[in-house]
């Protein structure tokens, strides 16, 4: 006869499985723990990212003009301190057109919000609430992100609390029309999923770093959400607290970044990996002067490598309207120079 202590080891024996190290019993297969311990890693790196920058992110609530006669609209959306003096990082779309701002965080405190810049070409803008040695998240490398990349989406669409999930990259630079129907370029593609009021909320890496501002989803497509780069939002920031607008060249296309052919740029000597495509040229404006044309490349601007549409921005930024440029152009096999004269874009 089995006494109760043997039937006791047999039940523990059939109801447990050996590692294959085969050091004890643990309940789990190898693989098991593996996946396990891989799950609980990126678990920790979603905590430890919302624990450091939920503080940071804000809720906006915008009072907004009726389009007729009526009573007020009221608009939400969410932020990001990017500065401990209540500078707040956030979508145009959000802002735009508000009578009065106000902002809520994560601890229940309010704050009265004034606009300093909207750039609705980048839906980007920057208010600042009245309050200081506030909490803040820091501006990352989106130039070094890559496609299957963790991405952490964050919003404060009603107060109180912050809404949180993650994804991947699945593209990057996208193009997607703003709602006043002007291009946006160097969009980043991912797949955490966006709620309405999480407009202007960060995209955040797994160091907790901004590497876009989460701006739209396809409501029809399940899992797609967009953000504008953070090295876009860098730079529309600088200018907006500098000017309190974007002063931006206007050449008069509408262009996309894409990879330059190896063979042909070892015939023309260019160090570049991409170029900036012409998708369309405007009929009256400065590039349609100087005769681009759709399908062009452009490599250069005054002997500065273009790789991306960020490359032609930026260098246009500093350049003083109406003083013409060099762009280095391909047309199928053949590379020669343009001078365009931008004009400031309205």
């Amino acid at each position: 006869m089995i006494n109760e202590s043997s039937e006791l080891d047999l039940y523990l024996a059939s109801d447990t499985r050996q590692t294959e190290t085969g050091q004890g019993a643990y309940p789990y297969t190898a693989t098991e723990k593996s996946d396990a311990e891989l799950l609980d890693a990126y678990s920790r790196a979603v905590i430890s990212v919302v624990d450091g920058v939920g503080p940071s992110v804000v809720s906006i609530t915008a009072g907004k003009r009726p389009s007729r006669r009526g009573p007020e609209r009221e608009g939400a959306g969410s932020g990001v301190v990017i500065a401990p003096d209540g500078y707040v990082l956030t979508n145009s779309h959000v802002v735009s057109s508000a009578r009065r701002l106000a902002t809520t965080f994560t601890d229940g405190t309010q704050a009265k919000a004034t606009l300093i810049g909207e750039d609705p070409a980048t839906d980007l803008a920057v208010i600042r609430a009245e309050a200081s040695g506030l909490p803040y998240a820091l501006l990352g490398d989106s130039g070094a992100l890559r496609v299957g990349q963790l991405v952490i989406a964050m919003g404060n669409p009603l107060g109180f609390q912050s809404t949180v999930s993650t994804g991947v990259i699945s593209a990057l630079g996208r193009a997607l029309r703003s709602r006043e129907g002007r291009l946006i370029e160097s969009i980043i593609q991912h797949t955490a999923p966006l709620n309405p009021g999480n407009s202007g909320g960060p995209l955040l890496d797994s160091r907790g770093e901004v590497v876009g501002v989460n701006t739209a989803i396809i409501m029809m497509a399940q899992g797609i959400g967009f953000a504008i780069p953070a090295d876009t939002a860098r730079w529309v920031v600088s200018q907006l607290l500098t000017h309190g607008r974007v002063r931006r060249g206007y050449l008069g296309i509408a262009g996309r970044e894409r990879p330059l052919h190896r063979r042909l740029a070892l015939f023309h000597d260019l160090p570049n990996e991409r170029a900036v495509e012409i998708m369309s040229v405007e009929g009256d404006g400065p590039a349609r002067q100087a005769g681009l044309r759709e399908g062009d490349l452009i490599v250069a601007i005054n002997e500065h490598m273009v790789n991306s549409i960020d490359d032609l921005h930026r260098f246009l930024a500093d350049w003083p309207i109406g003083s013409p440029v060099t762009l280095a152009v391909l047309r199928g096999k053949v590379r020669f120079a343009i001078k365009v004269s931008p004009a400031e874009a309205g």
